[in-house]
């Protein structure tokens, strides 16, 4: 077969040490970033969270484990280690495990305060 002569395109971990987070935007505040005159947004810090506010509206940042990671990936010419010759290729930057997700917050009813992780609850009975 044709295709098993073909080697892909070649795939690097290459981490960059930079520490990257995803950050879930509600529809609202996505549309008020990317309109003509964004406004600016302030992070505050509160009693069980940070809170990131615009105008008369707030979110209370929230961190999400997931179990399938992400993985950030970078088009570049990379040097192979074995032929030192520069080919196209894909480096692998980063690998993100959690997200961050940003929960209305009012202003009479703050967000609760977390509970704490799935295993910290549940390890304490062992």
């Amino acid at each position: 077969m044709s295709s098993q002569n073909d080697p892909g395109i070649p795939i690097f971990h290459v981490p960059d040490g930079v520490g990257y987070r995803l950050l879930e935007l509600p529809p609202e505040l996505l549309e008020a970033l990317e309109s003509a005159n964004p406004p600016e947004l302030k992070l505050e810090a509160s009693a069980s969270s940070a809170v990131l506010r615009f105008g008369s509206k707030s979110w209370g940042l929230r961190q999400k484990n997931t179990s399938n990671a992400l993985i950030l990936l970078k088009s570049d010419g990379i040097t192979a280690p074995s032929t030192q010759i520069p080919q196209a290729g894909l480096r692998a930057v980063s690998t993100i495990h959690d997200t961050v997700e940003l929960v209305p917050e009012s202003a009479d009813k703050p967000i609760p305060a977390a509970k704490g992780k799935w295993h910290e609850k549940f390890a304490r009975g062992r």
